[in-house]
């Protein structure tokens, strides 16, 4: 089972892409802090300073400009995350986030399909106005408790 979210950014897909793999900006949109540049094969560590979190993901393939796909943790036992990028036309970008690795078996799986989805809502928001509007303040405004 998967959770899908999608959002068109009005900049070209080479901007939204730099976005995500560039860690540099990571930290204006999404997480505090990337370890390093993403490419295929590498494990990166991520850092959320709110939550004084980690997280590594490895990723699993990068087509430039068209896909990210990466696993939350490097030992495999994390969700599947396919990050897919279109071109519209030459100067916006359809972002869609797809998440693999959901149970029907769990008795909590509305609750974590919901939460996922709330998460993935507020990234690509925050992808939004960073990458259309220069607005980096709002990655740390949604803190759960």
């Amino acid at each position: 089972m998967n959770n899908c979210t999608k959002i068109t950014i009005r900049r070209p897909v080479t901007e939204v892409f730099e976005a995500f793999v560039d860690p540099l900006k990571i930290g204006n949109f999404w997480f505090s802090s990337s370890s390093e540049r993403w490419e295929q094969g590498k494990a990166i560590t991520l850092t959320y300073d709110e939550y004084d979190a980690q997280v590594d993901i490895q990723v699993l393939g990068i087509k430039a400009n068209q896909e990210i796909c990466f696993q939350w943790g490097t030992a495999g036992e994390g969700h599947v995350v396919t990050i897919s990028l279109k071109d519209l036309d030459g100067s916006s970008t359809l972002v869609e986030v797809n998440e693999e690795g959901f149970h029907e078996d769990d008795e909590n799986l509305i609750v974590n399909l919901v939460d996922n989805k709330e998460g993935w809502v507020y990234m690509l928001t925050c992808l939004k106005a960073y990458v259309e509007f220069g607005v980096n303040q709002l990655r740390a405004g949604l803190v759960k408790g």
